[in-house]
């Protein structure tokens, strides 16, 4: 019987001792440059990749698409999809950067100077600063993982 309790006490112990590694090895994956990278990431293939065709209170003039959104810059056709390439590209970095060695510097770089543009041509066509907010939001975040990459 006290064998018994020994080997219980044992197997608690292991178990405890593994569930505390376990999630102390999870926060120390999770860091803030790994959040902000999947953020980011996720981010831009949702605009990209999910909500592309769908009407958002964020998109420039009057548009009611991200292609009608480029038009209303008064872009070139190409640029939505030159701009739109480096944004999923980078988002693909970004995410899988989490795991591997990949340049995540120059991906949220890239995705920091996109943002400085769409700024821009929010402002061009005089949008209302709100739907600016994602924008600074993402160059604020991109610019953290520039940083916190350094």
């Amino acid at each position: 019987m006290a064998t018994s309790r020994l080997t219980d006490l044992q197997a608690a112990t292991t178990v405890t001792s593994l569930v505390s590694h376990a999630g102390s090895a999870f926060m120390e994956w999770l860091s803030l440059t790994n959040l902000l990278q999947i953020v980011v990431g996720l981010g831009l293939l949702n605009v990209w990749l999910v909500r592309g065709g769908s009407s958002t209170s964020y998109r420039g003039g009057k548009a009611q698409t991200l292609q009608q959104e480029f038009a209303a810059y008064g872009l070139p056709g190409f640029a939505f999809y030159l701009v739109g390439a480096l944004k999923i590209g980078a988002a693909v970095v970004l995410l899988a950067g989490v795991w591997m060695a990949l340049p995540v510097r120059e991906a949220a770089a890239l995705v920091a100077a996109l943002m400085i543009g769409a700024i821009a041509m929010h402002l061009k066509v005089s949008d209302p600063m709100m739907k600016s907010l994602p924008a600074v939001l993402m160059l604020a975040m991109s610019a953290a993982i520039v940083a916190l990459r350094s």
